[in-house]
């Protein structure tokens, strides 16, 4: 090798190392962007506590296979027809009281989870690594079958809740569930039905989004438990809910493609929302809601808001006559 082939290749070397460091710099910057918390939304805190919660039955717990503890409630009824459900963002099991109490009615066993990073599952705002809702669901699905060897599943999803539930309708566990209903489901930031910072309930660090969706996307999956999104709860709703979520709770509670999880969904799929929604534009999920080129039942409820849709008369017998009659192929 000569001397000018030297030169250049220093040259080049010298490039990419200031390259490196320019890229490192930016994302050390971007990464250093905090997330700040929205402002309490009136609206939900409201419309949650207006919920009635007597007769809620006490936390169980099952061991998914890492060894931590997740906690559920059971409503017992039927052993035919079993309901998993899961509640929205920075809530928890007790969320969707009503929801498994008008289910049970009819006859419809509901267990109601803590999901991980919620309530008293794990450490709150945080998991493990993109997959494990996934995989605790899987532990939970082994757990149920014990008690309920014979039962047909649906899983019921609010919210946040509803993007995984619809997450999972498409993925490998899809097949253990007969049919999936989601309430006002969250199908993430650039869906035509997600208004703006989700009606003021959610904050994100955008640029630490984006940096970490960077490095996870080239293989360098660290930072994950780096906070990201901020709920709009105020001091006193700290002490039960999930004020913030990890890069990696956020990226996994959530649909990750609402258009190809709707066109893959193994088992059929229904959506509720109120026409009164503040996070969603209600009447855009007709739009979206399609699989196999075929539009999905969406219903409506009159009067109801985001939380609304678990908790007023009106929604509770509309998902009633959903879940009671035969699912749509």
């Amino acid at each position: 090798m000569n001397g000018q082939m030297i030169r250049r290749t220093l040259s080049v070397f010298r490039l990419l190392l200031a390259l490196v460091g320019l890229v490192a710099v930016v994302l050390g910057v971007m990464l250093s962007v905090p997330v700040v918390p929205p402002p309490l939304l009136a609206s939900i805190e409201k419309t949650a506590g207006s919920a009635d919660r007597s007769g809620m039955p006490d936390l169980q717990r099952f061991q998914a296979r890492d060894g931590t503890w997740i906690a559920y409630r059971t409503y017992s009824a039927s052993r035919e027809r079993v309901a998993l459900l899961v509640h929205g963002s920075s809530a928890s099991s007790a969320s969707m009281h009503n929801v498994a109490k008008a289910l049970s009615a009819s006859g419809i066993s509901s267990l109601a989870l803590d999901v991980r990073g919620h309530g008293q599952s794990g450490s709150r705002g945080e998991i493990g690594y993109i997959g494990q809702l996934e995989d605790d669901l899987a532990d939970f699905l082994d757990h149920v079958a014990k008690e309920y060897p014979q039962a047909r599943l649906m899983l019921v999803g609010h919210s946040s809740g509803g993007g995984f539930a619809l997450r999972v309708a498409a993925g490998p566990l899809g097949a253990r569930f007969e049919r999936f209903i989601l309430l006002a489901p969250y199908l993430g930031p650039f869906a035509p039905t997600t208004r703006p910072d989700s009606g003021g309930w959610a904050n994100a660090s955008v640029p630490r989004l984006v940096a970490l969706g960077a490095m996870h996307w080239v293989g360098l999956k660290i930072g994950g438990d780096l906070p990201v999104l901020a709920f709009a709860v105020g001091p006193n709703g700290r002490k039960n809910l999930t004020s913030q979520y990890s890069f990696n709770l956020f990226a996994n509670y959530r649909t990750a493609d609402y258009a190809a999880d709707f066109a893959n969904a193994a088992r059929p799929v229904s959506l509720l929302a109120g026409a009164n929604d503040e996070l969603m534009w209600p009447e855009k999920f007709a739009d979206v809601a399609a699989s196999r080129g075929q539009k999905l039942p969406v219903t409506l409820v009159p009067g109801s808001n985001h939380m609304g849709i678990t908790i007023d008369a009106p929604a509770l017998d509309a998902l009633r006559k959903v879940v009671t009659e035969p699912a749509a192929p």
